[in-house]
C-alpha cells in the first residue's frame, strides 16, 4: 500500500474547514471508517462513546497510522458535527458534515473545496473480499500441485499435527478455504478440516477456555495449509497487495503447522463478533495496529493478542487473525493433503 505522509497534520486540519451538503444524518457508525486514497487518508472512529477524526503524524517502518493525530468530533443542534482542533495558544472549531447517497450512506465528507470519499469494504456490503487474479483460475490448482517445494537444510521436529476440533469440539470452524467463500473465490482444501503441530494445538486451546471468561470464543479461519495452496495464492495475488501473501519460494508458517488464523465468536449468541474489518481482507484495516473502528472492536483485538502472547503466539502485523506459535521454524514444510491426515 502507498503511505500517506503528514507534513504536520495539525496545521492541515487548522486550513481546512469541512463542508457538507443538507442529506440528513445516518446512524454514527455510518460514518465509521477511512476517508482519502493513496497519500491523503484520515479515519473516523468511535472512542468511549465519541467520534474522533484521526490524520496520520508520521510513517513509521511503513505502518500507516501507527502514530497519529487525534481531534475530537462533537455532535450539533443543526444534525452537524464540530471538529475541535486544540493548540498551545488557541482553539479552533469547524463545522463538519458528510455526503450520503440516496440510501444514507455516507459516501465521503468535504475538505475545504476537496472531496475525500469514504473508502468502501466488501464486509460493510455483506460480501467477502476478492481479488483480481492475475492467472486464470482453472490452471492454478494444477500448475501448484506440479511444482516442486523448495529445498530446506537442516534439522526439524518431526511433524505431530493435531487436528483441532479433537482437542476441544467448542471451537467453531469456519474454513474458508474449503468453500468459495475467500478471496480466491474458489474452494482449494477438499475438506473443512483444521490442524496445528501439538504444542501449538494444545496452546491454542489453552486460549479457547480463557476467552471463556469474557464470553469469547474462538473460530478457526484456517491453520496447516499445505504448501501447493500457498503456490496457488501467489500466482493469483497482483503484485501491490503480495505483502499479505506468503512467497512458496520461502513457504508459509501455515505450510509448516505453525500459524493459525482465527476470530472470536460471542458464547452468548454463537455468532461471529466484529474485529474492525473482514477476515482476510487486503486493506489498512487488516494490520493489527489499525487504530480504527470502534472501541469495542479495538479491545477485542488486544484481549486477543494479549492472550495469545501469554501461551506463545505472535501476531502477524499485516494481519490482525494471524498468528505464529513461537516454535514454528522448527517444523518443515509440508505439502500433505488433508485426507492424509
Amino acid at each position: 500500500m502507498r503511505k500517506f505522509v503528514s507534513r504536520g497534520c495539525v496545521a492541515v486540519f487548522f486550513l481546512f474547514l469541512l463542508i457538507g451538503t443538507n442529506c440528513g444524518l445516518a446512524a454514527d457508525e455510518n460514518l465509521l471508517g477511512v476517508y482519502g486514497h493513496e497519500k491523503e487518508q484520515f479515519l473516523i472512529r468511535e472512542r468511549s462513546g465519541e467520534l474522533e477524526l484521526l490524520c496520520q503524524a508520521e510513517n513509521q517502518d511503513g505502518q500507516e497510522f501507527a502514530s497519529y493525530c487525534s481531534y475530537p468530533l462533537r455532535k450539533g443542534a443543526d444534525a452537524s458535527y464540530e471538529l475541535l482542533i486544540l493548540g498551545p495558544t488557541q482553539q479552533t472549531q469547524s463545522k463538519v458534515r458528510f455526503l450520503y447517497d440516496g440510501r444514507q450512506r455516507v459516501t465521503g465528507a468535504l475538505l475545504g473545496e476537496k472531496r475525500y470519499g469514504k473508502q468502501s469494504f466488501a464486509q460493510e456490503e455483506g460480501k467477502t473480499f476478492r481479488i483480481q487474479p492475475q492467472l486464470p483460475l482453472a490452471g492454478l490448482r494444477q500448475k501448484a500441485l506440479q511444482a516442486k517445494m523448495p529445498v530446506e537444510e537442516g534439522d526439524f521436529l518431526k511433524p505431530d499435527l493435531v487436528e483441532l476440533k479433537l482437542l476441544d469440539a467448542s471451537l467453531q470452524l469456519d474454513i474458508r478455504y474449503a468453500t468459495d467463500n475467500n478471496f480466491m473465490g474458489m474452494p482449494l482444501y477438499e475438506e473443512g478440516r483444521a490442524f496445528l503441530q501439538r504444542p501449538a494445538a494444545e496452546a491454542l486451546v489453552r486460549v479457547h477456555q480463557a476467552l471463556k471468561k469474557y464470553g469469547y470464543g474462538l473460530i478457526i479461519y484456517d491453520a496447516y495449509r499445505p504448501w501447493y495452496v500457498t503456490k496457488m495464492f501467489w500466482d493469483a495475488t497482483p503484485a501491490s497487495q503480495k505483502v499479505f501473501v506468503a512467497d512458496p519460494a520461502k513457504g508459509s508458517r501455515h505450510n509448516r503447522g505453525g500459524a493459525v488464523d482465527i476470530g472470536l465468536y460471542s458464547t452468548k449468541t454463537g455468532q461471529s463478533v466484529a474485529m474492525g474489518s473482514g477476515y482476510d481482507e487486503f486493506s489498512l484495516r487488516a494490520f493489527s495496529w489499525y487504530p480504527g473502528g470502534t472501541s469495542a472492536q479495538r479491545e477485542r483485538r488486544e484481549l486477543l493478542r494479549l492472550l495469545m502472547a501469554g501461551e506463545g503466539f505472535t501476531v502477524y502485523p499485516e494481519e490482525w487473525w494471524h498468528f505464529d506459535y513461537a516454535s514454528w521454524r522448527s517444523y518443515p514444510l509440508l505439502n500433505v493433503p488433508f485426507h492424509e491426515l
